[in-house]
């Protein structure tokens, strides 16, 4: 199979680029066809001033929904743990949402390349809001589940519909700063989502952390509708796509990644929590998930640029390194937002409302440095700068999140999650400004697909990997640090039940068990943050400033 970009976009690119538009650390980007200066057309979008406006505002809103509902839920978990008795589950929570997310992610890069990005766009923002209802309406611990699965669907193709706007209606120089201030307000998101998830949680009903999106998401699908969104590239009238291009949808490569991602994640799930490591359970499913995508990866090589995953693609440098940085930097970016809320209500008995403001030094940091970061990218013209140090810090961050212990004082909690916010938020946009202002706009919704399914599978397996190493290190804790204590009755309770189960003299050994838990999922926090940072060197030294 040849190493070009597919037809449509290789043909996008011009035939010599010039010598000051590449790099001497990406000949890869030449030896794929792939051009690292956009074509003129492509670079003057024909949408400006309150146009652009008005669609950069509602798009933005929903990013901010995206993070908010990932972040309303973490403070919110400890009630659903004590409501539905599923301690277990938690890891769940945010993996079942990021593994439907993965599943389609690859066949909602096909519909904004074939299909109507606004219409695609509101479908998948449809499918969102709908699993939020769902979520709110849940009655057990598995319909909780299959809700967060649904908004994960429709989620798929919300990030990718997000930065294929962004490419056609903004000249590449400028999207670092609006990718930052888009970041921003995503974790400004993350800001309000522990506060306003422990406010309903605390005076109201955890329910209300699902139905919030539903207002709000009323009115961004009511401007959205009224709004032209332009094309990166003319598409077809809906009855001949119809007619082409669902079969060159490779549905079938869908198909055989489903299974392999489901049996991989129940593997990770059930071992050593159901199941020991070497039942014969989950070693089948681990089998039967390397076997079928293997089977997937032979089908994708045959369909060659037909394929969700085409290889000629996966061969640009830019696209393989941003994937993979985003692969482990979504652990990072997740796991402290999911377990430290548990250390505040467990550990420091923190009703839901405090453990949300106890975050805030968090993502107040990862908000200025979003911002910053996306600002000073345009204004300097490099981008790999901040991924790197931005990754080195969280890294760090992980590192001393990990002293914490029931005795941890506020100014090294407080001090710890400044450190750790810096990074994520100086980290956090640079992998998608190196693919907006690399790849041909026609090839940016697959390039894009790559990423975020890199990314969510990553997010869906370092969150399911936290919960495997948290449950198993609180049972080992139990037994060293509250001998005689019910560890099943522990952790088949809630978070906030601690104090209700045990008596005044197990409880100091407990906590320093649930801490010892909490502090294993940072362990993997720093892991995966030195994958990350190795991964960002790949991403290039390019000037993306306007070239004069």
């Amino acid at each position: 199979m040849s190493n070009d970009l597919p037809p449509d976009s290789a043909a996008s690119a011009p035939e010599s680029p010039p010598r000051d538009s590449v790099s001497q650390t990406e000949p890869s980007l030449e030896r794929n066809g792939l051009s690292t200066e956009k074509p003129e057309e492509e670079q003057q979008p024909d949408i400006t001033g309150l146009k652009r406006a008005l669609i950069i505002m509602p798009i933005t809103l929903v990013y901010f929904l995206i993070m908010l509902d990932g972040a309303i839920v973490s403070t919110a978990i400890p009630q659903i743990t004590d409501e539905f008795k599923s301690l277990l589950d938690v890891g769940w929570y945010g993996s079942a949402y990021q593994l439907a997310s993965s599943a389609f992610v690859p066949l909602a890069g096909k519909i904004f390349t074939y299909f109507s990005t606004k219409w695609s766009f509101l479908v998948f923002f449809t499918i969102f809001e709908l699993g939020s209802a769902l979520c709110g309406a849940a009655q057990s611990s598995p319909m909780l589940i299959v809700g967060r699965s649904i908004a994960g669907l429709g989620a798929s193709g919300l990030m990718n519909g997000i930065l294929t706007i962004l490419a056609a209606i903004l000249p590449p120089h400028k999207i670092p700063r609006v990718m930052g201030i888009n970041v921003a307000l995503g974790q400004i998101g993350l800001a309000c989502g522990p506060l306003i998830g422990g406010a309903l949680t605390e005076y109201s009903t955890w329910r209300w952390c699902f139905y919030i999106n539903l207002p709000i998401g009323a009115v961004v699908g009511g401007i959205l509708i009224l709004l032209r969104v332009p094309e990166l590239k003319p598409k077809p009238p809906v009855r001949e796509v119809l007619g082409t291009a669902v079969s060159k949808m490779d549905l079938l490569g869908l198909v055989l990644l489903w299974p392999a991602a489901i049996m991989f994640f129940l593997a990770l799930q059930w071992g050593g929590n159901q199941y020991a490591w070497d039942n014969s359970r989950v070693i089948g499913l681990f089998v039967g998930a390397a076997v079928t995508f293997a089977v997937f990866l032979a089908w994708e090589y045959r369909r060659g640029d037909d394929a969700l995953m085409p290889y000629s693609m996966l061969r640009v440098r830019v696209i393989y390194s941003a994937s993979a940085t985003m692969f482990f930097f979504m652990g990072v970016m997740f796991i402290e937002h999911y377990w430290l809320p548990i250390y505040f209500q467990a550990v420091k008995n923190n009703s839901p409302l405090m453990s949300g403001v106890h975050l805030l030094p968090t993502i107040i940091a990862q908000v200025i440095f979003a911002m910053s970061s996306g600002v000073l990218t345009e204004k300097l013209g490099y981008y790999l700068p901040w991924v790197l140090s931005g990754t080195a810090l969280s890294t760090i961050g992980y590192g001393l999140l990990s002293l914490f212990n029931p005795t941890t004082s506020t100014g090294k909690w407080i001090g710890y999650q400044v450190l750790y916010g810096v990074g994520n938020g100086a980290a956090a946009s640079g992998s998608y400004i190196a693919i907006q202002n690399t790849v041909p706009g026609a090839s940016i919704p697959t390039a894009m697909a790559i990423l975020i399914l890199c990314q969510n599978l990553g997010a869906a397996i370092w969150l399911t990997l936290a919960q495997t190493a948290f449950s198993n290190s609180l049972h080992s804790a139990l037994k060293k640090d509250a001998p005689g204590v019910n560890a099943e009755a522990i952790t088949a309770g809630g978070a906030r039940m601690i104090r209700d189960i045990v008596s005044a003299e197990q409880l100091p050994g407990v906590l320093r068990a649930y801490s010892k838990g909490v502090d294993a999922t940072m362990y993997l926090g720093i892991g995966i943050g030195v994958l990350s940072f190795v991964c960002a060197w790949g991403l290039g030294w390019k000037d993306i400033r306007k070239k004069t």
